[in-house]
C-alpha cells in the first residue's frame, strides 16, 4: 500500500535494499546487518569495508519523478539515520572509523554516494 504520492511500497523499498546490498557486495563490502531499527531512527544497511563501518541509506524510487532518490533525503531523516548509528555504536562498542553512505536507485539505476553526509 502507497502512504501517499512520494513514498512506495514497502515491499520496493527492500527490494531496493536487497539490490543495494548485492551491488555493495560486488564491490568487496561485508555485509553486517539489514534494517537496525530504534524508537527515534533506523539504518537500512550496515556494512564493513576493511575495518570501515559504513551505515547506509538505501532511496529507491521506480520512476525519477518528484527529484528521484537522490534526492529524497530531508535533512530529518540524516539525523534519525545519525542518531541510530550513534545508538549501534555505543551498544556494540564500535572504535573504528565509520562513514554514512547513500545508495540512490532511480528506475534500475543505481548510483553510489560514500561520505554523502
Amino acid at each position: 500500500m502507497i502512504d501517499n504520492k512520494h513514498q512506495i511500497p514497502r515491499e520496493h523499498g527492500q527490494a531496493g535494499e536487497k539490490l543495494a546490498m548485492n551491488y555493495l557486495a560486488e564491490r568487496g563490502l561485508n555485509f553486517v546487518e539489514a534494517n537496525v531499527r530504534y524508537k527515534f531512527g533506523e539504518i537500512d544497511l550496515i556494512m564493513k569495508d576493511g575495518k570501515e563501518w559504513i551505515f547506509i541509506e538505501v532511496k529507491y524510487r521506480s520512476k525519477a519523478q518528484y527529484g528521484g532518490a537522490l534526492n529524497a533525503l530531508s535533512p530529518a531523516q540524516i539525523g534519525r539515520l545519525r542518531r541510530a548509528a550513534e545508538h549501534y555504536i555505543q551498544i556494540h562498542k564500535i572504535d573504528a572509523v565509520c562513514r554514512f553512505d547513500l545508495i540512490a536507485i532511480d528506475a534500475g539505476q543505481i548510483h553510489w554516494l560514500p561520505n554523502a553526509f
